[in-house]
């Protein structure tokens, strides 16, 4: 009767072992996921810039139109040594960028640049500093939906290009439609 318990222990633990190791090792079905946020993820050198967007304009009209400024958010993670610099901010579909506030990224933490920043709670051992970005006399008009490129350069870290979207609305819009749409528009 001993020996009927214990070769069934030793089954069952063996059974275990094997079911245990079933997955070890193996490439799984979630290991390419990105995270769910609304903007884009690049990486440059030991900087990693992450949920970058147009800010939405928070209006029921979200497009920039031909000649506006968009004001660009996102976070840059610095897990280097070393401090780095944003330098410039640039995209084949605006006249120019400005970067203005913080540019200094420093090892180890993060640098918010964004209006939603100003008021985000700061923790001194992670987040330090503000920037704002801002994309100047956008060339042609830029839709919810659509994404257009933007070069992000660092200092020492080179540069990375991002499709950037329209983030978000950062609050509910009411918006009543009064267009009258024809048949066949």
């Amino acid at each position: 009767m001993k020996s009927r318990v214990l070769g069934s222990a030793v089954l069952g633990l063996g059974a275990a072992l094997v079911l245990a190791g079933c997955g070890a090792g193996q490439i799984t079905q979630t290991d390419s996921m990105l995270p769910a946020v609304n903007g884009a993820l690049g990486q440059a050198g030991k900087l990693a810039v992450r949920n970058a967007s147009l800010v939405n304009r928070d209006q029921c009209q979200q497009a920039y139109t031909a000649g506006s400024d968009a004001p660009v958010q996102f976070t840059i993670a610095n897990a280097g040594t070393q401090d780095d610099q944003l330098v410039a901010v640039s995209s084949p579909n605006a006249a120019g960028g400005t970067v203005d506030g913080q540019k200094i990224v420093v090892a180890g933490s993060k640098l918010v640049v964004g209006p939603a920043a100003s008021g985000a709670t700061q923790a001194a051992d992670t987040k330090i500093g503000h920037a704002s970005v801002t994309l100047t006399g956008v060339k042609s008009t830029i839709w919810p939906g659509q994404t257009i490129p933007v070069t992000f350069a660092f200092r020492d870290s080179g540069t990375v290009t991002m499709n950037l979207p329209i983030g978000a609305p950062s609050k509910p819009l009411s918006c009543e439609s009064t267009a009258q749409v024809k048949p066949g528009s």
